[in-house]
Parts: structure tokens; C-alpha cells; sequence
């Protein structure tokens, strides 16, 4: 609601527009950000990305190195990141047929704090509850991306337990990943539950990454940082090594600059995953317009723009959504937690416990 006030006034609408381009020169970011001689990270998109490698004016290990040192800048500010990968940098890719390579191949990816990989970074959904604990492979969609080539950059913020902690913590709060803002305005609300990674793309801090969502959480924070989110439709990508909430409703989805770079993220991530059975059935399904086109041909009466009485009931979370999100949070969640090698907490008690035993930590 904060953000929306802009578009009331002329003079604070000419700063909303003049304004992300003031916020990076405040931070340090325009004129001391170090810039390859040909090549600037601002606005970049992956086919800028792609036509600086081709034409030999960048490295993907420099463009690692122009985003950490971004980082560096303006997390203290943003709190969008909570960690970056320390073989971030000895992903070096061999790029010397870039025509040849998948359209990833070199660039860097953040991810929500909620997807696991199988290296040095943690996956803790933002709890320290989480710090520590091992998981036993890559997450499905991680897993294509490094075979697209891409390379993952480290983790991003989000709500905390993807705003499962509480329904009453800020959005993009996180014990571990502290408040995150919104680039364009800071006291605005950057939303959530994938505020990380949404803040992290608006601010040149990448030119990609993923988020998750149940009910609304890439969508709103894309639309609130002024950058492009997809859900995907459960099963088009795998839910396999992701702290769940329910495997009815989660996805995980693009957050990008362009729409363009969001299909190509998109495409990289999509298909069957052996460890998440939904992956199988979306694989199987029909386009909606191709099965009203056969209701129609075999002679059943389609009722377009039809008025549902009890559509607010339906939509309104306290009718039934909360309740059956918090039922299978905890079944999801005690089975993604006793499947880890390692971790101080085993289920949701363990959580709740330790929230409780460290509270002064936790908030």
C-alpha cells in the first residue's frame, strides 16, 4: 500500500522514477562499483550478457566478480543476500563457442534461501534453526541449472520460513538475512515471501534468480521491486530439496529484470524430476484452451465470464487456505527435515523449540 501512494502525486512520482538511479549513487554503486572497460552490469540483461562473452569483452568469472563486488556495496543496505558462494569464482566456464553453449551457460544465478544445493552454501530458509545442517543433494532445479551451465552465485533473503514463521513478521524479514528493502524506496514494503531475490535483481545485484511461491510469494515481491516474476503451474518444475510448504501449492519460479530473461531462467529449470512425483503428471498436461476447444467440438455449452457468488469466500485465506496450509506445513516440512544428513532440528517441534530456547537470536 505504501508504494501505491507515489502515483498520486506528480513531484513524488518524478522521484519514484529519477530515484534507483540516485539510491545506487548514494551507495557507491554507479561510480565506484568497478566496471569492466566494455561492460557494465546495470540493467543487464542475459543476451547483453551472452554478446559481451561472444565478443570476448567479458569473462564469466568477471562478471562473478563485478556482482560480488555489487553485493559487497549494497547489501549492507539492502540486506537482499544472505550469503555468496565461495566457489563462485572457480565456476569459470569455457566459453569459447558461445553459440554452441546453453544460454545460461556462464551466468550467475542467486536463489531463494529456501532451495538446497549440495555445496558449501547453507540452506536454512532464513532460521538459524537451519545454520549447519547438510543436505543430501542438489535441488531439482539446481540440479539443471548447473547443467545449463549456470552458476550459483550464493543465497538470497526471503520471510523467514517463507513466512511461516508467523503470519504477523515484516515481510522479507529473516533472523539470518535481517530486514530486506525495497531498492527503490526503502521504507516501502519489498513484500515477500521472495523478497531476496526479487530486491537482488532490481538492484543490479544479479541479473537473474529464482524464488518460490505458495500463494503469492514470487509474484508480489516482483511486482513491488519493479521486476518480472513466473509462477509456474505445480509439477512444471521440481519441488524435490526445497523447504516446503505445501506440495498442493508450491512452485518455484523466476525472478528477472525482463520477460525474456524470465522464460529463458524458465526453460532451463522446467521438466521431470524422478523425486517429485508432480513433475510426472504436469508432463502429461493439456494446454486449458485446447480441452474447452473438445468441450465444445463434442457439444458441451461453455459459460464464458462466469459470476461466482462465494468467490471471496473462496479466496479469503481464513476460510480455509490457512488452515490447510498450517496442517501440511508441518507434514511437509517433518519430512524435508528428516531427510537431511545433518541438522539440529528434526521436525517442526524441534523448530518451535529452538525459536523458544533462542528467542533474543531469532528476532
Amino acid at each position: 500500500m505504501v508504494a501505491l501512494r507515489f502515483i498520486f502525486s506528480s513531484s513524488l512520482l518524478i522521484l519514484l522514477l529519477v530515484l534507483p538511479q540516485a539510491l545506487l549513487i548514494s551507495f557507491g554503486s554507479a561510480s565506484q562499483i568497478r566496471l569492466t572497460s566494455t561492460f557494465s552490469i546495470q540493467e543487464a540483461t542475459i543476451e547483453d550478457i551472452r554478446l559481451a562473452f561472444k565478443e570476448k569483452r567479458l569473462t564469466s568469472k568477471q562478471l562473478v566478480e563485478l556482482y560480488l563486488e555489487a553485493i559487497s556495496k549494497l547489501n549492507p543496505i539492502l540486506d537482499a543476500v544472505i550469503e555468496t558462494n565461495p566457489d563462485a569464482l572457480i565456476q569459470e566456464r569455457d566459453l569459447k563457442d558461445i553459440t554452441k553453449l546453453p544460454i545460461l551457460d556462464g551466468v550467475p544465478v542467486l536463489l531463494k534461501d529456501s532451495i538446497s544445493t549440495k555445496d558449501k552454501l547453507n540452506t536454512t530458509a532464513g532460521s538459524l534453526a537451519l545454520l549447519g545442517s547438510v543436505v543430501a543433494r542438489d535441488a531439482g532445479v539446481v540440479k539443471r541449472l548447473r547443467e545449463s551451465g549456470a552458476v550459483i552465485l550464493g543465497k538470497a533473503s526471503l520471510s523467514e520460513w517463507a513466512h511461516f514463521r508467523s503470519f504477523s513478521i515484516p515481510d522479507g524479514w529473516s533472523a539470518r538475512g535481517l530486514q530486506g528493502k525495497n531498492p527503490y524506496v526503502l521504507s516501502a514494503n519489498s513484500s515477500g515471501s521472495s523478497s531476496g531475490s526479487a530486491i537482488s535483481v532490481a538492484a543490479n545485484l544479479v541479473a537473474v534468480s529464482l524464488g518460490t511461491e505458495t500463494d503469492g510469494s514470487i509474484l508480489s515481491p516482483a511486482s513491488r521491486n519493479s521486476v518480472v516474476g513466473i509462477k509456474p503451474s505445480v509439477g512444471l518444475t521440481s519441488r524435490a530439496g526445497v523447504v516446503p510448504i505445501s506440495l498442493r501449492q508450491d512452485s518455484i519460479g523466476p525472478i528477472c529484470r525482463t520477460v525474456s530473461d524470465a522464460v529463458h531462467l524458465l526453460d532451463a529449470i522446467v521438466g521431470y524430476d524422478p523425486l517429485d512425483e508432480a513433475t510426472k503428471t504436469a508432463s502429461n498436461i493439456l494446454r486449458l484452451d485446447h480441452h474447452i476447444k473438445t468441450f465444445r467440438r463434442e457439444g458441451a455449452i461453455v459459460i464464458d465470464n462466469l459470476t461466482i457468488p462465494n468467490t471471496q469466500v473462496i479466496v479469503d485465506g481464513k476460510s480455509g487456505e490457512e488452515t490447510a496450509l498450517l496442517a501440511e506445513f508441518k507434514i511437509e516440512l517433518n519430512a524435508y527435515l528428516k531427510e537431511l544428513v545433518k541438522s539440529p532440528v528434526r521436525s517442526l517441534a524441534d523448530v518451535i523449540a529452538y525459536i523458544e530456547e533462542f528467542t533474543e537470536q531469532e528476532k
